[in-house]
């Protein structure tokens, strides 16, 4: 069973960040599998690594919605991005050199810090850049 379902809870309802969000989602649910199923470090690491450089992909799209707008919180979501990205880091690193593995409480933390942050976090971006006409 997937760690994270998506549902109506999760969509901001701008195609781009939704298919973003999904593919984020997948990701976890796939890392999440991998561990649950005693996978082999070679796959759980292509996923731990697809899963860092996404989620960076992932931020810069908002990211640039949010220059393109003016998005005024920016600075505080961003702050947000920042500190989730050092957190993925430090962990691919610990677990690239062997020092880490994959671990339920490991899976806990991406979940929860992604549905969190939609529903939170992204959420709050949602009426303003549908008034500039973003969908």
């Amino acid at each position: 069973m997937a760690i994270i379902q998506w549902n109506d809870s999760l969509k901001t309802n701008i195609g781009e960040i939704d298919s973003q969000h999904q593919r984020l989602i997948k990701l976890i649910n796939d890392l999440d599998d991998a561990m649950r199923v005693g996978k082999g470090k070679d796959l759980s690491g292509k996923i731990v690594s697809e899963l860092a450089a996404y989620t960076l992909s992932h931020f810069s799209t908002e990211e640039k919605y949010f220059h393109q707008y003016g998005y005024p919180e920016a600075p505080a979501h961003k702050e947000e991005h920042q500190r989730f990205v050092a957190e993925v880091s430090r962990f691919k690193t610990d677990f690239d050199a062997g020092r880490m593995g994959l671990t339920i409480k490991l899976m806990d933390f991406l979940s929860d810090w992604l549905k969190n942050h939609i529903q939170k976090i992204d959420k709050q971006y949602v009426p303003f850049f549908k008034g500039k006409g973003l969908a």
